[in-house]
């Protein structure tokens, strides 16, 4: 049994929670470069809390330039054990509406300018991501919506593009219609595959602001309805985090779908064959396999 840490991925207005004790802003250095910015830590309830800017305060990056990889290894290396992302996101579902959230249970990954792994020449890893999100983890933010009042959707896939523009309508057809997909944003890839290898439990919330261009209305939508959209569902994020100290506990178990030894058998570079730097910088999301 471990102590729980909650790590919290999204917008820089969701760490302004109302009873977090202790807090703090700290930087955290990483072998993987500087962490999207400072992380606010505290205690909420009794259970410690991480929250990190996915973009930084201020909105400096870009979803491709966030650096996914020390962001991750900024949370394993402070005690974090659960990852909840939130994130804005459209839909492609006419059920599912601006306001309304999704627990996304899968992806489909169309990114390709992003470092997707901390694995690599030196050491070789393959880690399943077929169920990329943890069920006792979302089903833990679904209840917090719940109890918040929030219309939550248990499930969906979560189309994940590059960005930084949006998609045309054909794309957003062909992701509908096609491939079924039921959301779509830009940053949830590579960051539920880099949550995996680090063997850390991951859900994500996408906080739906608006209907994506496959919509016959779309172009009908004014920017100030979904700027009111992204502050209420701000509003929602924090209360829905608010809630999760409670339902998980400060202590914590053994994660039953195995999320926190995702690596058990993952490494397939011989010990007498890695390479010592690149075992190095492993040393937080993997040193309890590799013996660092």
């Amino acid at each position: 049994m471990t102590q729980t840490m909650i790590g919290v991925i999204g917008g820089s207005g969701l760490y302004e929670i109302e009873g977090l004790r202790d807090a703090q802003w700290q930087r955290v250095e990483t072998p993987w470069g500087a962490p999207s910015d400072a992380i606010r830590t505290g205690t909420l309830d009794g259970v410690p809390i991480a929250f990190l800017p996915r973009h930084g305060r201020g909105h400096v990056h870009s979803p491709t330039t966030v650096p996914y990889r020390a962001n991750i290894d900024a949370l394993k290396r402070l005690g974090v054990t659960e990852v909840v992302s939130l994130s804005a996101c459209g839909s492609f579902r006419e059920e599912m509406a601006p306001g309304d959230f999704v627990i996304v249970d899968q992806f489909i990954d169309r990114t390709f300018q992003r470092d997707k792994s901390f694995f690599g020449t030196g050491c070789v890893a393959h880690v399943s991501v077929a169920h990329p999100t943890c069920p006792r983890l979302g089903a833990a933010c679904r209840d917090a919506a719940e109890a918040e009042g929030i219309t939550v959707h248990d499930g969906g896939t979560y189309l994940v593009m590059e960005g930084p523009q949006f998609s045309s309508v054909a794309e957003s057809k062909l992701y509908r219609e096609v491939w079924g997909c039921d959301v779509i944003g830009m940053t949830n890839m590579p960051e539920a595959k880099l949550a995996r290898e680090a063997e850390l439990c991951y859900a994500s919330v996408a906080m739906i602001t608006d209907y994506d261009s496959w919509h016959p209305d779309h172009g009908a939508v004014d920017i100030n309805d979904i700027i009111r959209t992204l502050t209420g569902n701000a509003d929602k994020g924090r209360g829905l985090v608010r809630r999760l100290p409670d339902l998980l506990g400060p202590d914590r178990t053994p994660c039953p779908h195995g999320c926190d030894r995702a690596l058990a058998f993952a490494i397939l570079t011989a010990p007498d064959k890695r390479d010592p730097g690149v075992v190095a910088k492993l040393e937080a999301v993997a040193g309890r396999v590799l013996g660092a």
